[in-house]
C-alpha cells in the first residue's frame, strides 16, 4: 500500500504528503502519518503551534484549503466532517507551476477520505496508519510495467477495479487488457507500448468488463522512464475509478461519456445509475432525482442521496417501496414542466411548492425527458449552495435529458420483456414442491443473464404414492418463448405418465415419443429419478443429461453411473434403460443442469469436479442452505441454472404388508376377507377388524364386478394405520351415484366405504386404477 501511496502522491503532483491532528491537552497540531520525502530541505516537524502561521495551522483555523506557489509549490487541506475540525493534510507539490486543477481535485477528495478516518473528539495515536487506508478507499490502484517482456506488478486495488481476483492474476499484461473493450485497446496500447517520443505524461479513460457483465470506466495516468537504450525502461502509472476523477474537461467528452455508458445501461435502476454518476459530480449537485411518468404520477427510480430523509415529505409519506412515487398534483412545478416540454432552471431564491422544498435551496433544473414524441419522465437537479447556469452548462443539461429520455425508454421496454418472461417462467416451474415422508426436497433456479431471461431448464417432484416420489430435471435447447413453452409441455407430459403408474423408463420414453410428434427443431435432456423411500431404492434413467450425484453419509461424494440414452426428440424407437442405486440414510441426491457446470471458461469435468467439492463442504442439515452454497457465485451465467436435491432420511415408521390376488370365483369376497381377518390378528389390530372387513367387502365386490381382468387387494400398516387398497384393469375412477333413495338395488358401497373411512380416494396406476381407504386403529391397540 506504501507503493501505491508514493506513486499516486507523485500523479497527484506531490513528493509528500504529512496529515496533522490537535493533540490531546495541548494548542498544537502534531504529525500522525506521512508519506514520501522533502528532495531537499528539512523533514515535516513532528508538531506545529496552532496559534502559528503555518499553512497547516492556517487552514486548521479557517477550514479552507490553501494553495501556495512558491519555491516549493505547498497545498493545506482541513480535515473534518460536518463543520468539525479534524486536522490537516499538508502536502508538498513537485513542480514549480503548482497543483494542477485535477490534482487538486483529486487531493480535495483524499483529505475528505482522509478525514473520514479520523476519530472525532479526541487525537489518534501516534503514528496512525491513515494516508493508505485512505487510498484505498478512493479505489486508486498502481502498477509497473515492463514494456520488454510484458509483465506488470499492479496492487490488489488495480485487480480490483478490472474485475480480477489476485489468485487468477499470472502477472501479464495481457490478462489485464483481456478485460478491456474493443473499441479502447488501441489507445491501452499505446500507452503499454510507449515508443521514445512518448516519455512524458499520459492519461485517458478506458472501459472494462465487470466479472458479472457491467461495464466500467477507469482512469489511467502513466510515465514511461527511459532505459540504458532507445525504448523505455518501465511505465509507471495509476488507475481510478472515473468518479474520482474528471470524466472530461469538456462537454463533448461528457456526451460521448454519457452516450457510451447508456448504451450500456440495460435496466431502468442501471440508466438511474449512469444519470447520477453524470450529472451529480460533474455538476457538484446535491440531489439528483429521475423519474418516470406514468398516468398521473411521478414513478421515482433513482434518487441520490438515496436517505428518504433528504427529500421533501410528500415524497417521504409515498415510499411505499423500495423507491417512492408521488402524485403530479402535488407538484405543480413538475406538472408544468412535462406539459411544456422545455427545461425549467429556478435559481437561488424561487419560492417552489412543498414538494419541492429543499431539493433545490441554491438552484434547481428540471429536466423533462422526451423520447418518441412523448415525455418519457422528469430529471431533477438541485443544488444546496448558490449555482449559477451558465450557457455551456444549459446545452449540457438539454443534451443529456434527449439521452437520457431515449434510454429510459428503452429501460422500461426491456424490464417490461424481462418481467413477462420472469412471470412466464415461473408459471411453468413448480410454485412449491411436496412434503416426503422420508426426505426433504429442495430446488434453484436462475435465468440466464442475457438476452431473454427465460430458457428451457425445468425440475419437478411428484409424490407417486405414500412412498414413492420421482424427481426430474430437464433442460429444452435453447432460450426463447419457444424453449419455455416446450419446456412446460415436457414437464406436463412425464408428470401425467408419472402419475399414470408407469415405471421410469416407460415416462422417459412416452416423453421421447411426444416430442418427437410435435415436430419441433429443439431436443431435450432429462435424468428421472423414481425413489422408494421405505426401502431406499432408487431407479435412474438418463436421456443425454448430466449423471446425478450422491453425496454419502460419511460426506464422500461420487457421480451414479447411469446408463445413458440419446435427448428426447431425436429417436422415436430410442431405449432408455434403467439403473438401480441403494440409498443410505443421510444421503443427499443432487440432479443439475449443465449451466451449473459449464460455461465458455469452464470445462464439463471442472465444473463438475468443483460441483462435488461444494457438495461434500456443505452441511447436509439444511437442504436450503445447501442448494445455495452449491450454486455459489456463478457470476456472469450464460445459461440459466436448475438444480435439485433430495436428502433420503429414511421411513422413520417401517409399514408391515400383506397382499393378495383375488381370483374370480363366486366365494371371491368370502376368501378376500379371511385373508383380511388373518393378517389383522398377525398384526394384533382386530379392534379395527370390523370396519376393515367391511371396506375390502366393498371394494373388491365393486372391482368384481365392474371391471374385468385380474383384481389385487393389498394391506398396509404404518403406523395406527390400516390401508386398504384394492388394484383392478379399469382406467375409469369408480363413481358414486348422484341419488340414493330407500328402492335403490346398488350404489350405497362407496358411500358406505367413505363414511367408514378416515381417507378415501383412487389413483391411476399403469394399466388400471387403484382405489384405498385408510382406517386409523382405535386407541389402546398396541
Amino acid at each position: 500500500m506504501r507503493t501505491c501511496l508514493d506513486r499516486a502522491l507523485t500523479f497527484a503532483g506531490a513528493t509528500l504528503a504529512a496529515v496533522y491532528a490537535p493533540e490531546v491537552g495541548t494548542r498544537e497540531l502534531q504529525l500522525v502519518d506521512t508519506s514520501g520525502s522533502v528532495p531537499s530541505g528539512p523533514a515535516p516537524p513532528e508538531r506545529l503551534p496552532l496559534s502559528g502561521d503555518s499553512p497547516a495551522a492556517r487552514a486548521f483555523r479557517t477550514h479552507h484549503p490553501l494553495w501556495l506557489t512558491a519555491e516549493t509549490p505547498l497545498g493545506a487541506l482541513p480535515l473534518g466532517i460536518g463543520g468539525s475540525r479534524l486536522g490537516c493534510l499538508l502536502v508538498l507539490g513537485a513542480s514549480p507551476d503548482g497543483f494542477e486543477a485535477e490534482q487538486r481535485r483529486f487531493l480535495e477528495r483524499y483529505a475528505d477520505a482522509v478525514a473520514a478516518l479520523l476519530p472525532p473528539g479526541a487525537a489518534p495515536p501516534v503514528p496512525t496508519p491513515l494516508l493508505a487506508p485512505a487510498l484505498r478507499s478512493l479505489r486508486v490502484g498502481s502498477f509497473v510495467l515492463s514494456p520488454d517482456t510484458g509483465l506488470i506488478e499492479a496492487d490488489d486495488t488495480l485487480l480490483e477495479l478490472v474485475g480480477i481476483t489476485p489468485d487468477d492474476f499470472d502477472g501479464k499484461v495481457d490478462t489485464l487488457l483481456a478485460h478491456a473493450l474493443p473499441e479502447d485497446m488501441h489507445a491501452l496500447m499505446s500507452v503499454l507500448e510507449p515508443t521514445t517520443d512518448a516519455f512524458g505524461r499520459r492519461d485517458l479513460e478506458f472501459r472494462v468488463r465487470g466479472p458479472t457483465g457491467e461495464m466500467r470506466w477507469l482512469s489511467l495516468s502513466c510515465r514511461a522512464e527511459p532505459g540504458a537504450g532507445d525504448g523505455p525502461q518501465q511505465v509507471l502509472g495509476v488507475v481510478t475509478a472515473t468518479p474520482v476523477l474528471r470524466r472530461g474537461g469538456d462537454d463533448v467528452s461528457r456526451i460521448q461519456w454519457l452516450t457510451a455508458a447508456l448504451d450500456d445501461a440495460a435496466t431502468v435502476r442501471d440508466v438511474g445509475r449512469v444519470v447520477v454518476a453524470a450529472l451529480r459530480e460533474p455538476l457538484a449537485a446535491d440531489h439528483v432525482a429521475l423519474a418516470a411518468v406514468q398516468d398521473d404520477r411521478v414513478m421515482v427510480t433513482a434518487l441520490d442521496p438515496p436517505q428518504p430523509g433528504a427529500w421533501p415529505d410528500v415524497w417521504r409519506t409515498e415510499w411505499r417501496t423500495e423507491w417512492p412515487d408521488a402524485p403530479l398534483r402535488a407538484l405543480p412545478t413538475l406538472q408544468a414542466a412535462l406539459r411544456d416540454g422545455r427545461m425549467d432552471l429556478w435559481p437561488v431564491g424561487t419560492a417552489l411548492e412543498a414538494g419541492l422544498a429543499g431539493i433545490g435551496a441554491g438552484g434547481l433544473a428540471v429536466l423533462p425527458l422526451p423520447a418518441k414524441g412523448q415525455v418519457a419522465g422528469v430529471c431533477l437537479v438541485g443544488w444546496d449552495r448558490p449555482h449559477e447556469f451558465v450557457p455551456e452548462e444549459r446545452s449540457l443539461l438539454t443534451a443529456t435529458a434527449a439521452l437520457v429520455g431515449q434510454a429510459l425508454k428503452r429501460a422500461h421496454a426491456h424490464d417490461a420483456e424481462q418481467e413477462l418472461a420472469t412471470m412466464l417462467q415461473r408459471s411453468l416451474l413448480p410454485r412449491r414442491l411436496p412434503e416426503l415422508p422420508g426426505g426433504t426436497a429442495v430446488a434453484r433456479y436462475l435465468p440466464a443473464r442475457r438476452g431473454l431471461q427465460v430458457g428451457g431448464d425445468w425440475y419437478d417432484v411428484i409424490a407417486l404414492s405414500e412412498d414413492r416420489v420421482a424427481l426430474v430435471i430437464g433442460d429444452v435447447q435453447g432460450h426463447s418463448a419457444g424453449a419455455a413453452t416446450i419446456m412446460g409441455q415436457m414437464r406436463t407430459a412425464v408428470r401425467a405418465y408419472a402419475i399414470e403408474g408407469h415405471p421410469p423408463d416407460v415416462v422417459v420414453s412416452h416423453a421421447n415419443r411426444l416430442l418427437v410428434g410435435m415436430e419441433t427443431d429443439l431436443f431435450a435432456t432429462c435424468c428421472y429419478a423414481e425413489l422408494d423411500l421405505e426401502e431406499g431404492n432408487a431407479l435412474f434413467v438418463r436421456a443425454g443429461h448430466l449423471a446425478p450425484m450422491l453425496r454419502l453419509p460419511d460426506g464422500s461424494t461420487e457421480e451414479v453411473e447411469v446408463a445413458g440414452g440419446p435427448p428426447l426428440g431425436i429417436l422415436a424407437e430410442a431405449d432408455f434403460p434403467m439403473t438401480a442405486v441403494e440409498l443410505a440414510p443421510g444421503t443427499v441426491l443432487a440432479l443439475v443442469t449443465d449451466g451449473l457446470v459449464e460455461a465458455a471458461d469452464l470445462p464439463l469435468d471442472e465444473g463438475m469436479r468443483r460441483t462435488r467439492v461444494a457438495l461434500a463442504a456443505a452441511d447436509p442439515a439444511d437442504p436450503g442452505k445447501m442448494a445455495d452454497e452449491l450454486l455459489g457465485d456463478v457470476g456472469r451465467r450464460e445459461d440459466d441454472v436448475a438444480l435439485l436435491l433430495l436428502r433420503y432420511d429414511g421411513m422413520r415408521t417401517r409399514p408391515i404388508r400383506a397382499g393378495w390376488m383375488v381370483w374370480r370365483l363366486p366365494d371371491a369376497v368370502m376368501h378376500a376377507r379371511r385373508f383380511t381377518a388373518r393378517t389383522l390378528r398377525r398384526w394384533k389390530v382386530q379392534e379395527a377388524a370390523d370396519a376393515v372387513l367391511l371396506v375390502v367387502s366393498e371394494l373388491v365386490t365393486n372391482a368384481l364386478v365392474h371391471t374385468q381382468g385380474p383384481v389385487r387387494l393389498d394391506l398396509v400398516l404404518r403406523g395406527d394405520r390400516v390401508r386398504v387398497s384394492v388394484s383392478d384393469s379399469s382406467p375409469r375412477a369408480p363413481a358414486k351415484p348422484v341419488i340414493v333413495d330407500w328402492e335403490a338395488t346398488g350404489g350405497r358401497g362407496l358411500l358406505l366405504v367413505e363414511a367408514m373411512s378416515d381417507a378415501f380416494g383412487s389413483v391411476p396406476v399403469a394399466g388400471g386404477k387403484q382405489v384405498w381407504s385408510e382406517i386409523a386403529v382405535p386407541e389402546g391397540v398396541p
